[in-house]
């Protein structure tokens, strides 16, 4: 029974951070502007509740007291200790404040992108630094500050491996971007054509659903930023952004949204209100193995199969039947050109796969400067564009399409950048090894999702956190991380839309 009493507390842990998931979605999504206070409030309250019983004794004396032979069950044991060991470096002042700022900061975010105003951001900015800084203190590693705040998004990763990984790429990407803007450009002038939002949206909607996107267990939303959030694998929530003059925008982070939301809706149903699906150093409720093992999922659906030739030798007159006005004179050849086309651009999620690990290098420089203090937030503006520059030769206009384009600083999470770049390696050598199936390989032939998704489904997503991402990547691939299949897609790609 003893084990059965460590499964009730941690299902009532999850209980909670369930809820805090509720009221975070409805924040960003249908809040009215007025609640943000009130919301402030009962996000502490509720996210100190969760951290009271993770880090209750008698539950380190529950935990203490199990004696399993079940391999499964002493993994969740060591692994609900060793994150509750991480959550108790944390004080507690400093989780209620910060659960608080987040509600506070993320409207503040929207306000000043909207108005495109950095200095009436940059106090509530200042004080979620600090924070994050108290955090990566506490923690500690012995290595570089930015570590502590890695490994809370991607266990075991340092910035030191971050660094040599990014040199890596930068090593291939450089000749590989330079490379297709001396070629022949495709026309991308179809893709800013207007095209009514709510056909958008049904298109987008019918594909992720043909992709495996349960809408029994989900739901699509629109918000200034996308996202996915779950409420246990039985209630799966995606959102995207659509504008009716850029057609991809709204159409690839759907795709990219709903494969974060098949991975949390594949999670196994015995894993529901477990260890293996709550982050309890974090005190979120997620079932991913990391969040670059959920970006690798993500990215795959985005991009190894969204962007294909193959995908839109399928479904392109599907595309053009929704805007036949828009589309009459426009080939499959000339539409997966111009959504594949490389163009250094000031937003990072509607980058292309080229130059978008650019992005990512970019922010995580900055990142890492402001654990170490090397960075103030004053001069996040000026340095923003001087990188942009410097990366991808590119002018940011304005604060809006520059430091305050991304959310994720407005919800703490500093250090979860690098995990899209992890991610996109992941979903390469991930997909590598289920295109080598020939089920799978007919299936996408066909326009048959399923044969992928039930692969995904039965090597990583059933697993949840019960397999890290390491042990998953070795499982499934036979080997360790690797940029080596990654950059094979892109030099790939960059010699077909070179031919």
């Amino acid at each position: 029974m003893t084990y059965a009493a460590f499964q009730t507390a941690i299902g009532r842990i999850n209980d909670v951070l369930c809820t805090l998931n509720l009221l975070n979605w409805d924040s960003r999504t249908v809040m009215p502007s007025g609640g943000v206070a009130a919301r402030a409030h009962q996000i502490a309250t509720l996210t100190d509740i969760a951290r009271d019983m993770a880090t209750d004794p008698r539950l380190a004396d529950l935990m203490d007291s199990i004696q399993t032979n079940d391999p499964l069950e002493a993994r969740a044991v060591a692994q609900a200790r060793a994150e509750i060991d991480v959550l108790r470096k944390i004080p507690a002042q400093i989780i209620s404040d910060m659960a608080s700022l987040k509600t506070h900061a993320n409207a503040a975010w929207v306000a000043a992108r909207a108005d495109n105003d950095f200095a009436g951001y940059a106090p509530v900015l200042k004080q979620m630094i600090g924070l994050q800084r108290e955090v990566a203190a506490a923690i500690g590693t012995g290595g570089h500050p930015y570590d502590a705040m890695v490994q809370l998004y991607e266990p075991g990763m340092t910035y030191a491996r971050l660094t040599a990984i990014y040199d890596q790429l930068k090593t291939a990407l450089v000749p590989l971007i330079r490379a297709a803007a001396d070629g022949p450009q495709p026309r991308t002038d179809i893709l800013t054509r207007s095209y009514p939002i709510a056909a958008q949206r049904k298109f987008g909607l019918r594909m992720a659903q043909a992709m495996g996107y349960d809408l029994t267990h989900g739901r699509l939303d629109d918000t200034v930023h996308p996202f996915e959030i779950s409420f246990t694998r039985d209630d799966v929530r995606i959102t995207s952004r659509f504008r009716d003059t850029w057609l991809p925008g709204g159409l690839f982070a759907l795709w990219h949204e709903a494969g974060h939301g098949m991975y949390e809706q594949g999670i196994d149903p015995a894993f529901t209100r477990s260890v293996f699906a709550t982050d309890l150093s974090n005190l979120y409720a997620v079932g991913g193995a990391s969040f670059g093992m959920h970006e690798s999922q993500s990215r795959l659906w985005e991009n190894r199969v969204g962007r294909s030739r193959q995908f839109w030798a399928l479904h392109y007159g599907d595309l053009r039947a929704t805007f036949p006005d828009q589309l009459s004179e426009v080939t499959e050849d000339d539409f997966w050109r111009a959504v594949n086309a490389v163009r250094p651009s000031t937003i990072r999620v509607e980058a292309d796969e080229l130059t978008y690990d650019m992005h990512i290098i970019l922010r995580s420089e900055i990142e890492a400067g402001l654990m170490i203090g090397e960075i103030e937030v004053d001069d996040l503006p000026g340095l923003w564009a001087d990188k942009m520059n410097s990366y991808l030769g590119v002018t940011v206009p304005d604060d809006r399409q520059g430091v305050l384009q991304d959310v994720h600083w407005s919800h703490g999470y500093i250090g979860s950048f690098p995990t899209y770049t992890l991610g996109n390696i992941m979903s390469s050598q991930l997909f590598a090894k289920a295109s080598g199936d020939p089920t799978i390989k007919a299936g996408l032939d066909r326009a048959d999702y399923a044969p992928l998704h039930g692969w995904l489904r039965d090597n990583v997503w059933r697993h949840g956190r019960s397999s890290s991402p390491a042990e998953t990547l070795e499982r499934v691939t036979g080997g360790p991380l690797d940029p080596a299949a990654y950059i094979t897609d892109l030099s790939t790609k960059v010699g077909a839309l070179l031919a």
